[in-house]
């Protein structure tokens, strides 16, 4: 009873490990939001609410007068002029070729003396020892690849400040989400921008987000329609051949 429960605990693992192996790539690819680590670290920049200057009134407060209409504090919004073009080209050959040949021998003995017995002997012992052993490989292997990829993404989305960094760079996050006729589109995106890019009309190419991630993908019944099923993604995962 003891061995079957023994046996019990170490298969129900084992089974768990397989699978999860199995299924360890099957997932969809995903992006994390999370902010990166230095922006976790450092501290916020707080607000001034004492001012130094005597100038004019008109450029002090929180809305100056005579400034842009640009995003300077946590939860004002920037708009994200998204375009990000990726093209590349790659060509790969590759060519093995491997030729080996061996030759072994057993070696001969012979005999010093002029004993006929002996000689007699030696040249038994000699058909047994000089056997020759020859062997000859060859190996050959040519393969050549090639991938060409030309994709472009163009949209604007407007992303909110979540954090302004004590070295003044700011750290925005935007979602927007898109149904139409039950087929949704998702864009999402983050990262640490320098308040010095937004431009007068508080607008920012997404080319000058530092540790951007963006995300765009859609859900549906087209979704659907063109991904494998999971029986199929695990057969394809496993089989080796």
């Amino acid at each position: 009873m003891k061995k079957m429960k023994l046996a019990t605990f170490v298969l129900v693992p084992s089974i768990m490990m397989f699978f999860n192996g199995c299924t360890a790539n099957l997932t969809d690819p995903e992006i994390n939001f999370e902010p990166p680590a230095y922006v976790e670290q450092m501290p916020a920049k707080e607000d001034q609410q004492d001012f130094a200057s005597t100038g004019s009134i008109f450029g002090q407060g929180e809305n100056p007068l005579f400034s842009d209409h640009k995003a300077m504090h946590v939860s004002d919004i920037v708009t994200v002029v998204i375009s990000e073009t990726a093209q590349s080209s790659n060509t790969g050959t590759k060519q093995l070729q491997e030729a080996d040949t061996s030759t072994l021998g057993g070696g001969l003995f012979s005999s010093t003396g002029l004993n006929a017995a002996v000689n007699s002997k030696v040249a038994d012992l000699n058909g047994f020892t000089n056997v020759g052993f020859n062997s000859t490989s060859n190996s050959n292997y040519k393969g050549s690849g090639s991938a060409t990829k030309d994709a472009s993404f163009t949209t604007t989305i407007s992303a909110r400040i979540v954090k302004i960094l004590k070295n003044g760079n700011y750290y925005i996050s935007g979602k927007r989400e898109i149904l139409i006729d039950d087929q949704k589109q998702i864009i999402q995106l983050s990262g640490v921008i320098r308040p010095y890019d937004i431009d007068q009309y508080n607008r920012i190419n997404s080319t000058q987000i530092s540790d951007a991630k963006i995300l765009y993908k859609t859900e549906g019944d087209m979704d659907r329609a063109t991904k494998q099923g999971w029986g199929t993604k695990i057969v394809q995962s496993i089989w080796p051949f």
